[in-house]
């Protein structure tokens, strides 16, 4: 038996323009938000985006706006934003969605399972009670609720 899961908002990306290779590098005189690319909040240091692959809905991201690979080569300031961003969108996670708790974390390097091993970010998981279920269990598949920019939309206006 062949189960089909469809994703039909996955073909805007695939067939969709790129204008870079690293979702975090955005353009340098760009602060703000940025609908187009996910981007939920960016000042001059760091900026904190929405996961278009994420384990769960609302998984962000929170990374410097400088390309640097690694906490190691972090500046300081770099380090101090990324931990304030983390407990920023914890803060505009629980107004908006109430998740019962968050994975945090850094993959940094590949085998780390790090996606971009380039660009240093930081994971913003929400986690909900009974979150893992059949679906993950069973069928290795991951069922997103909401769509993306419905939960874009949701949380933007909280980050201001």
């Amino acid at each position: 038996m062949t189960e089909t899961l469809w994703a039909p908002w996955r073909m805007d990306y695939i067939l969709g323009p790129k204008e870079n290779d690293c979702c975090f590098c955005l353009p340098a005189s760009h602060v703000g938000p940025l609908p187009e690319r996910l981007v939920l909040y960016s000042d001059p240091v760091s900026l904190v985006i929405m996961n278009l692959y994420p384990y769960n809905n609302a998984h962000l991201m929170a990374a410097p706006r400088r390309h640097v690979a690694t906490l190691a080569l972090a500046t300081p300031e770099e380090r101090l934003a990324l931990i304030n961003l983390a407990a920023r969108a914890t803060e505009v996670l629980d107004q908006a969605m109430g998740p019962h708790g968050y994975n945090l974390g850094i993959n940094q390097g590949a085998v780390a399972g790090a996606g971009l091993a380039d660009h240093l970010h930081f994971h913003i998981t929400p986690r909900y009670q009974g979150d893992t279920n059949y679906m993950t269990v069973l069928a290795e598949t991951r069922v997103i609720p909401e769509h993306i920019r419905a939960t874009y939309d949701q949380l933007v206006g909280l980050f201001n």
